[in-house]
This record gives structure tokens, sequence and C-alpha cells, in this order.
């Protein structure tokens, strides 16, 4: 393998929901000509953004190409699941000529960037560059950041500060290790709110970071691919709240499954999910429903209370048709609570 140039690899990190599914669906459909592979790591069992990407059965992306790994953290698991899976990837007959990686949403980027030092990967790939995908709706609600005026004072003193919000600490990881940042769902701002969360994030990013703005993550790949910034190289320059730390799990966070029943109309669906995010402060549900007497299945996605859902293909003959959410929040979250007025 030593013969081959590196490959380059683009982390696709962001706070969950933040859109990186969609702008990585998007790459897939636009950035034609070039052979890619995916590595799609989530946080909870149920495959949801790996099955949205296969669904785009695009040529340059063979399923074959789509690895999906379901333990949370990519680079606590180097050895057993991130290396076999590059290796297998760069064991195919065409090699990929890039590989995109999207981390799940709770993820901090730069223990995954520190992963492309392990010895069976840095022969062979490059970090091109970290794109942190930003939700704006989110941001501009303040669920990331209790006082903006004490991002910018906490950045002029010291980054070792203890955050009261888990949630905060996490979107700022993502975005201190960042070559570029992706500003999504701007169609959901105003100008001031648009205003708003550009001042939050300059606050937060230490180094001059390029920022874009995009809706639905449409973006051209030429401008998200290729940036050469060989991150692994460039440790140094990205500060971390877990520097200092020997692990960085999922303390702060849990995820549980829950199966429920077909439902009769999706909008009454939806209403129920929303009411159900709002009183226990869901982060983050998604999956895939049975809509009774409907062939398609529906896809779910909800962040906080703030839900989108849509047919996305039939159930296949040899398919349960199975109802499953996986529903993501803070520790402490009340499962039994949740899993009550979800299945009722």
């Amino acid at each position: 393998m030593s013969t081959f140039a590196k490959i380059p690899a683009t982390i696709v990190t962001g706070f969950l929901g933040a859109g990186k599914t969609t702008l990585i669906r998007h790459i897939l459909e636009t950035a034609r000509g070039r052979r890619l592979a995916l590595v799609i790591n989530e946080f909870g069992d149920v495959g949801v953004d790996g099955d949205i990407l296969r669904a785009c059965g695009v040529e340059n992306c063979p399923e074959e190409n789509i690895v999906e790994l379901a333990n949370g953290c990519l680079c606590c698991t180097v050895a057993d699941d991130f290396a076999p899976a590059i290796e297998a990837l760069l064991a195919h007959p065409n090699r990929p000529e890039h590989i995109i990686i999207e981390t799940s949403g709770l993820a901090l980027p730069k223990p995954l960037v520190k992963a492309f030092e392990w010895p069976t990967i840095r022969p062979h790939l490059t970090v091109d560059g970290v794109i942190a995908v930003v939700d704006g709706p989110a941001v501009a609600a303040g669920r990331f950041a209790d006082d903006l005026d004490a991002i910018a004072k906490e950045r002029a003193e010291t980054l070792a500060i203890d955050h009261d919000n888990p949630l905060e600490e996490v979107f700022e990881d993502q975005l201190l290790c960042a070559d570029l940042i992706v500003l999504n769902k701007t169609d959901l701002l105003s100008a001031e709110e648009e205003a708003q969360v550009t001042e939050q994030i300059r606050a937060t990013a230490p180094r001059a970071v390029k920022l874009l703005y995009a809706s639905e993550g449409r973006l051209d790949p030429a401008i998200l691919l290729g940036l050469g910034a060989a991150a692994e190289d460039d440790l140094a320059n990205r500060p971390s709240h877990h520097d200092t730390e020997e692990d960085h799990d999922h303390d702060d966070f849990e995820s549980f499954i829950v199966e429920i029943a077909a439902a009769r109309d999706p909008t009454e669906l939806i209403e129920r999910l929303a009411r159900v995010a709002e009183a226990h402060d869901v982060l983050r549900m998604k999956g895939f429903v049975e809509i009774a007497g409907k062939p398609m299945r529906l896809l779910v996605q909800g962040v906080g209370a703030r839900f989108r859902h849509q047919f996305d293909r039939p159930w296949r003959a040899d398919e349960n048709r199975a109802s499953r959410l996986v529903v993501i929040g803070e520790k402490g979250l009340d499962r039994a609570g949740v899993t009550a007025m979800l299945t009722s």
C-alpha cells in the first residue's frame, strides 16, 4: 500500500441534528467522477444516517464503500473498529479517492484527528479537513451558550473552565477543531438571528476559520473537499476542553431505543413526538416509522421539539416493519416517562 499517495479524509462534525448527513448526501449527489467512501459513526444502534446515505444510490459511492459503526466514539475504538474499517476500504480493488467520516453528534473531533497517527492509518490517510456543521436555529435559540459575553472572556483566559452546560462544551470543541465551519439552516433564520449566530461562532473559534452559509447543506463539493489541511500535523492549533483528560466519553449524555406501534397519521405522530421532546427536554429523536396502510416508511428526524418527516422509500418485502426511534438526551433523561408518552 505504501506505493500509493495518501488518501484525503474529511471529518464532518457537528452537534446532533445539525445537518451533517444532509451535507454529505449533497456531496454524494454532486461530486461526480470521484470515488468516495463513507465511514458513519452513530450514537445508538439504529442506523438512520447510514440508511439515508445508502438510499442515495449514487454510482461513485457504492454500498460496499459505506461503513457504519455504532459505538458513538470512533477514537475510543481505533484498534477494534476504526482501523479495521479503514483497512477494509483500502483493500477494495477500486480504492476510494476520498473518504468522508461523519462523527456522531456528541463526538469530540480532535481525538479522532489524533487517531490518524495510528501506525496502520498514518501512512495511508491524511485529514484533508475538519468541517463543523452548525445548527443555526439551535444556536439562535440559546441551546449552546448560557452567556454569550462570557464566551469571549473565557477565550481570553483559559480553556480549562468547567462548563455547567455540557452541550456548550461539545459545541465549542467541534468549532475549535474546525478548518471550515458551515452555518446550516440559514433559511430558518432571520437576518438578525444570522448575525447573532455568526457573532457567537466568531467568539468561539480561536483562529481565522472560513465560515460558509448554507440551507439543507447545499454547498459545492469543490469548496468542501480538497482543503489540504493535514490536520493530524496541526493538533497544537486545535485546543480542546479535553486536552488534559485521558478519556472523552459521553458521560453527560445517554441514548435508548423505543419501539412504537404503527401510526395512523404522520401529522398526529409528529405533534406527539414534539410534545414528548418538549416535556422531557430531548435533544434528538430519529428513526423510521410505519404508517398504517402506507407502502412507504416514514423517516422522522427531530432536534429538540423541531421535527421533519418524509416518506423515504417503500418497505421491502423481507423487511420487518418495526417502528423504532432513537432518543438522545442529557444524563438522567427520564426513559420511563419518555417511553410511556411515546407508546401510550
